[in-house]
Parts: C-alpha cells; sequence; structure tokens
C-alpha cells in the first residue's frame, strides 16, 4: 500500500532505506517510545527491520517521506499490527526528532486510519506511554477515545514493563 497526502509520502520500506531509517530513529527519546523495539538501535536492526519476511501480513507498514522539491526526506514510519482480532489492529507510528510538532504524525495518521476505516473495514485501537502525551494528541486528533484501560508494553530503554494508555478508534 502506498498514500500519499499533502505534504506526505507513505510507502512501503525497502532494503535501500537502511542508512536513512537508522538515522531517523536511533534516538533514546524515539525508542524509548517503541514497544519492543531494541535499544540500543543498531544499523543491523534498521536492515533485519526492513528485510524480514513479513509472511502473510497484509496489514500497512510504511515509512512517512516528507515530500520535498528534491529527494524525499524520512521523518517518521506509521503501521497496523494484529492485536489477534481478526477485525481489529493497533496503530503504531513514530517520528523523527528533528520534525516532531510538525503535524507529520497526524497528517500520516489520518492517511492510514482512512485504510483501516474504508480499505480493510477494520475497527482501530492505539495506545501511549502516560509519559509521552502528545502521542495521546495525536491520537485524539484522529478520532481515537481513551478506553480508562491501560496495558504493560516493555521499553528496552526503560529496561522494564511500562504502563501504556490505551485508546479505541471512534466509529462514525
Amino acid at each position: 500500500m502506498f498514500a500519499r497526502t499533502e505534504r506526505l509520502l507513505l510507502r512501503p520500506g525497502w532494503g535501500e532505506d537502511a542508512p536513512a531509517l537508522f538515522k531517523a530513529i536511533a534516538d533514546e527519546a524515539i525508542i524509548d517510545k517503541l514497544p519492543g523495539t531494541r535499544w540500543p538501535y543498531r544499523e543491523e536492526d534498521a536492515e533485519a527491520f526492513l528485510l524480514r519476511d513479513r509472511g502473510h501480513d497484509d496489514l500497512p507498514e510504511l515509512l512517512i517521506y516528507a515530500r520535498t522539491q528534491g529527494t524525499p526526506k524520512l521523518v517518521g514510519g506509521i503501521a497496523l499490527r494484529e492485536t489477534g482480532d481478526e477485525e481489529t489492529a493497533e496503530l503504531d507510528y513514530w517520528i523523527a526528532r528533528p520534525c516532531w510538532g510538525l503535524g507529520f504524525a497526524t497528517e500520516a495518521g489520518q492517511a492510514v486510519v482512512g485504510m483501516a476505516k474504508y480499505g480493510l473495514r477494520m475497527k482501530l485501537r492505539s495506545g501511549h506511554f502516560p509519559d509521552n502525551p502528545a502521542s495521546g494528541r495525536v491520537l485524539e486528533k484522529l478520532g481515537f477515545a481513551p478506553t480508562g484501560e491501560v496495558e504493560t508494553r516493555y521499553s528496552a530503554v526503560r529496561g522494564e514493563n511500562v504502563d501504556c494508555v490505551m485508546y479505541e478508534h471512534r466509529t462514525d
């Protein structure tokens, strides 16, 4: 799957994206908020992630590129993940630190929520660590609401499980 927005191109990652992915994501402040991602993050991790066999997983897993006058710049990643319920997926995303506060997460999120809702016809959920309220604001802009549930997710930077505030996408 691919998507274009006003400022972004969302596309699957390819092996040749590994150096740009490593440069964008290998930041303790980013990995700290990405459950299950190893720390320290190495260039080999970026390559292994991009080249791994995804099996029959048809859910979108996309890199976020800012469209520029020249070569597009990798600014983040966004994906829908399996939850164990065939009708529900979990929205995950990250944005490179120099691009925080520019609205890229919301813009990319709108495109992927549209894919899930209209193309895949899936219910969505997501979550964020309590010390990352900016992610909660992005989720609310995308039409998610807190469920009141808390799940634990592993943070490699912290070396422990951390509470994760859960959200559910409101249906119209």
